[in-house]
């Protein structure tokens, strides 16, 4: 399926149109085992990969239109998780893009497991894993990157209303700009919404967060690079909103620092927080059980991870991590390892 889609798109008479034609393969390679044993999160083990083989046509110094086939497979499953077309078209450069359709993968410049997330939130506004635990996003996004900051908006398309259920989908915003040489600040916006007209299918759901926070990063001697952040967020979960009384409005503060040198990285986090809860967060951070009922008491969470990142050749990268969590008293363990591959065959 994949090369015919390729062979019929590179057949094509607009094709020798373009500036330059690619096809590219990007590759996610993923072993994810959480050990935690608590009221909050359960342990799973997630080992699997997931791949985009597309085409890539250029049609001048701002536009690039993708076509191609994405899939995921869990290792042990009987076939793929998910198996989608890909579609999508860019307009802009290198400082400032538009994506609509399929949205591209996120590349993490900086190593660590808590910033693995698809857009680099906070863990508990959207948790790392679902950078694999969900792959593909499709929709919207705007992208801009420049000597004072960086900005990511964007509408991920989750589900449609049907009549099994509501639609489904999240947008958010995570915006970093300089203020002086080594500061930043940054805003960090998600919500998550479930409801559509069309199929009464199910409640209206809606659940946000919102994060102000300030960020130093400096080099430091034998530390190589050091950075400490501090966020502070508010949440605000609407489970249905025909039953007010079960909404829940909640805070938190957030606390990382981290050092790193010649490709290894040491991090630790606290957090504190009281009634957050948000769909798509870490359960970890979480005042909600797993049973569903309210921790109504003051949330203490805390990590410690040493990652490290290696290129054995220059199409892959690969991560190593292990983190160890205290979860109100329990501690427990984490481990992880990830590699991307990206290839490129120029065709044109």
């Amino acid at each position: 399926m994949a090369s015919t889609l390729i062979l019929n798109f590179l057949s094509g008479s607009t094709v020798w149109a373009q500036e330059s034609v690619s096809v590219r393969a990007d590759l996610l390679f993923y072993g994810d085992d959480t050990e935690f044993h608590g009221p909050f999160r359960d342990g799973e083990t997630l080992f699997g990969a997931a791949g985009r083989l597309y085409a890539s046509a250029v049609l001048n110094e701002r536009v690039t239109i993708d076509l191609g086939v994405f899939g995921d497979h869990r290792y042990g499953g009987g076939g793929f998780e998910r198996a989608v077309p890909i579609a999508s078209l860019a307009i802009g450069g290198p400082r400032s893009m538009i994506v609509i359709g399929t949205l591209r993968a996120r590349r993490n410049t900086i190593t660590g497991p808590d910033r693995d997330g698809p857009h680099g939130l906070l863990p508990p506004i959207q948790r790392d894993s679902l950078a694999f635990e969900r792959p593909y996003e499709a929709g919207l996004e705007w992208t801009a990157r420049g000597l004072a900051g960086t900005h990511d908006g964007w509408l991920n398309w989750q589900r449609l209303n049907t009549a099994e259920h509501r639609e489904r989908f999240d947008t958010g915003v995570h915006t970093q700009g300089r203020v002086v040489p080594g500061l930043d600040l940054g805003v960090q916006i998600h919500v998550v919404h479930q409801g559509g007209q069309l199929f009464a299918s199910g409640p209206v759901a809606d659940s946000a967060a919102y994060a102000a926070g300030a960020l130093i990063d400096r080099p430091v001697g034998v530390l190589g690079r050091a950075s400490f952040e501090v966020w502070a967020a508010m949440s605000r979960d609407v489970p249905d909103r025909q039953t007010p009384a079960a909404s829940l409005t909640g805070r938190g503060i957030f606390l990382r620092a981290a050092a790193a040198r010649a490709g290894w990285r040491g991090h630790l986090i606290v957090w504190r927080g009281r009634d957050f809860v948000k769909d798509e967060g870490d359960p970890n951070y979480q005042s909600r059980r797993l049973d569903g009922s309210r921790y109504r008491g003051t949330r203490d969470y805390s990590e410690a991870g040493l990652s490290h990142r290696f290129v054995p050749a220059k199409e892959v990268t690969v991560d190593l991590s292990g983190r160890a969590h205290r979860v109100e008293g329990q501690y427990n363990y984490s481990f992880r390892i990830t590699a991307i591959a990206n290839l490129i065959w120029r065709v044109r």
